[in-house]
């Protein structure tokens, strides 16, 4: 998976006499479709006990945080996927105080949590240190949020950490890995989580949201539309949506869950955007949500049909492999 290469430019440099080397970053999405864009720089490289880390000055998106060979998080669109996982859930809820967030060492989640001004604490639970530290490091942007009063950031696996406390919370915001074979994060997509250790750490009336993978015509059923029936086993109330992210080559997918009803229209939603949230959005307001929350009709379809739970013994993943499989073979 993400692999970087060398080229000697285009043939028609080549023709008029011209060398010009260009890197490039690529990566796998599938058997037979591989994504590659150019880069300035290859700012970082490392590894930690759970992930390859890498971060990349790309020169379409900006810096871009690659973790396991996915692009995570780019520069010059990450405000769509964090606008998305964040602000639907935080604007259903009356009055959203106390927020638990499990993954998220790259920051973008705090800085949107904590331009709500009713929010009042902030529980980020993250398995790799060395991903936090890297990211608090080199992306200057989320530089506010990791220093922020209301923010408590616990290095440990989020299940062992809610299993462990007794506090409840308003929101619970699942920005974990995909679910790749030998990823830290696959267990925590499975019925039995949400089911045992999610929902007993939601107050009444409480929402959990989590990004749920692609989600585009061909690739939602990879695992969104099983992360969706999975939630329907557990929740009263559950809404699929999603959103195309450019430097993801791909429509992305997150699921929001509720034993209370999602009520609010779009005048409601812009209505609570300009009372709770500092700041303007750039991408979502409330005809926004709405149209992300209007799937297709192949999309709808499968979604409908879907029967797959995902359980440990029978989870699926995402194209790809983590550093736990690589280890073993």
């Amino acid at each position: 998976m993400g692999d970087i290469s060398i080229s000697n430019g285009d043939h028609h440099a080549a023709a008029v006499g011209v060398q010009r080397k260009s890197c490039w970053y690529e990566e796998e999405i599938e058997e037979n479709l591989r994504w590659c864009f150019a880069l300035k720089s290859i700012l970082h490289t490392g590894a930690s006990q759970y992930q390859d880390i890498q971060l990349l000055d790309t020169k379409p998106f900006g810096k871009a945080l690659v973790i396991d060979g996915k692009l995570q998080s780019a520069e010059i669109d990450e405000f769509i996927y964090h606008e998305s996982l964040v602000h639907p859930a935080l604007l259903n809820h009356p009055s959203p105080k106390t927020i638990f967030i499990m993954g998220g060492g790259e920051g973008c989640k705090r800085r949107e949590i904590l331009r709500h001004w009713a929010v009042e604490k902030v529980i980020m639970c993250d398995i790799d240190e060395e991903v936090v530290d890297f990211c608090k490091s080199h992306l200057v942007v989320n530089k506010e949020a990791f220093y922020d009063p209301r923010l408590e950031l616990i290095i440990n696996d989020a299940r062992a950490e809610l299993e462990r406390r007794e506090e409840v919370y308003d929101v619970i915001i699942g920005d974990l890995a995909d679910p790749i074979e030998g990823g830290p994060c696959y267990q925590l997509y499975t019925k039995s989580f949400y089911e045992f250790v999610v929902k007993p750490r939601l107050k009444h009336g409480g929402i959990f949201v989590t990004q749920a993978g692609p989600a585009g015509i061909f690739s939602h059923t990879e695992v969104f539309s099983c992360i969706y029936n999975t939630l329907r086993q557990v929740f009263k109330y559950v809404v699929p949506y999603s959103a195309h992210i450019p430097s993801y080559a791909d429509t992305w997918g997150w699921v929001m869950a509720s034993d209370s009803p999602f009520t609010l229209s779009a005048d409601e939603l812009d209505l609570r955007i300009k009372q709770r949230i500092k700041g303007e959005n750039r991408y979502l307001d409330g005809k926004t949500f709405t149209s992300s929350s209007t799937l297709s009709k192949a999309v709808r379809k499968s979604l409908d049909n879907e029967t797959h739970v995902y359980t440990e013994g029978n989870a699926r993943f995402i194209y790809g492999h983590g550093s736990a499989y690589k280890q073993q073979h």
